[in-house]
C-alpha cells in the first residue's frame, strides 16, 4: 500500500535523532484521522525539524525562525475549517516564539503546537537553548549554563491553553495518541515531546528519559489548573509524561462574528473596485 505522505525527498537527520520517533507520530496521528494531504497545512519554524516540510506531504510553511505560531494563526483565521499543526522546536517556541506561544494561549485558537524539545539548537550545531537544564554544557556554554530553563507546560497553562500534554518521541503509540487527543480538542493545544538529540545532547540520551520519565497515574484529573500547574513544575529523579490539563471554553473563531458563522475563504469575494480603493488608503 503507497504511503499517500511521502515524498521523494530522504530524511537527512541524524541516525538515531528523535525527530524521527516524531515524524512517524504525526504521520501515525493524521493517518488514524482518515486524513489526506489536502486536509491540513502545517507550518514549520526553523530548525532540524522544519526539514519534515520536505519529508511530510502536505499543504505546508516553513518560516522564520521563532515565527510558525502567528503565521499558523493567519492562516487559520483564513480558513478555521483546514486544520493547521504548528511543528516547531524549543528554540522556536521558547526563544524568540514565546510571547507567540503566550497570546495564540490566551486567545484560545484552534491551533495544535507540536514542539520538538532536545534542550539544544541542533542545526546550529548544538548551543544551549531555552529549555537546557542549568549546568548544562554546550558549545555556547562550555563551563555550564548559569540559568534556569524555562518550563514549556507551566507557560501553557498559565497563557490558558486548554489543552497541555507532554511525550517522548522513544515512544511512539503515546505521543501518536497525544497529537490525536490535541487535534481532536478544540482550542490551543500544546504537546511538549521530549526529543533526545544523538548527536549534540550526550545527557538527555533515549536511556535517560527511559529511567527518568512515568507516565501520570490513571486517577489523575486533568481539569484542575491548579494541579496540573504544580505538576508541570515536576523534575526531580522522575519527570511526568501524559495529559497534564483539558479544559473545554469558547474558541477564538467561535467568538469572532466575522467568522463565527463561515470562513473568509468562503465569504463573498472582495470587487476589485474596493480593493483598489483601500489599497489607496494606505498609499
Amino acid at each position: 500500500m503507497s504511503d499517500p505522505f511521502k515524498t521523494p525527498c530522504q530524511p537527512n537527520w541524524c541516525p538515531g535523532c528523535g525527530d524521527f520517533g516524531i515524524w512517524a507520530g504525526i504521520k501515525n496521528a493524521i493517518r488514524s484521522l482518515g486524513w489526506t494531504p489536502a486536509d491540513f497545512v502545517a507550518v514549520y519554524g526553523v530548525g532540524c525539524h522544519g526539514h519534515m516540510v520536505n519529508f511530510l506531504k502536505s499543504y505546508a510553511f516553513e518560516t522564520l525562525h521563532g515565527r510558525p505560531i502567528p503565521v499558523a494563526e493567519g492562516l487559520h483565521l483564513a480558513n478555521h475549517k483546514l486544520p493547521v499543526l504548528v511543528i516547531a522546536g524549543d528554540g522556536d517556541t521558547l526563544g524568540e516564539g514565546t510571547n507567540h506561544l503566550v497570546h495564540a494561549a490566551r486567545r484560545n485558537i484552534d491551533l495544535t503546537i507540536i514542539m520538538h524539545d532536545n534542550q539544544v539548537y541542533g542545526l546550529t550545531t548544538g548551543q544551549t537553548a531555552p529549555t537546557a537544564q542549568k549546568g548544562f554544557k554546550t558549545k555556547s556554554t562550555p563551563a555550564g549554563s548559569i540559568e534556569e530553563p524555562i518550563n514549556p507546560l507551566s507557560i501553557a497553562i498559565a497563557a490558558g491553553a486548554t489543552f497541555v500534554a507532554r511525550g517522548f518521541a522513544g515512544d511512539i503509540p503515546s505521543i501518536t495518541n497525544l497529537i490525536v487527543e490535541g487535534i481532536k480538542h478544540p482550542g490551543l493545544s500544546f504537546v511538549d515531546i521530549f526529543q533526545p538529540c544523538v548527536t549534540f545532547n550526550h545527557v538527555n540520551t533515549y536511556q535517560w528519559y527511559r529511567d527518568h520519565i512515568y507516565n501520570l497515574p490513571e486517577d489523575y484529573k486533568a481539569d484542575d489548573r491548579a494541579e496540573a500547574y504544580k505538576k508541570a513544575l515536576e523534575w526531580t529523579e522522575k519527570i511526568p509524561v501524559g495529559v497534564f490539563y483539558r479544559e473545554l471554553k469558547p474558541t477564538y473563531e467561535e467568538q469572532t462574528p466575522q467568522i463565527a458563522e463561515t470562513s473568509l475563504v468562503d465569504s463573498a469575494p472582495v470587487s476589485k473596485e474596493v480593493l483598489t480603493k483601500l489599497i489607496g488608503e494606505f498609499v
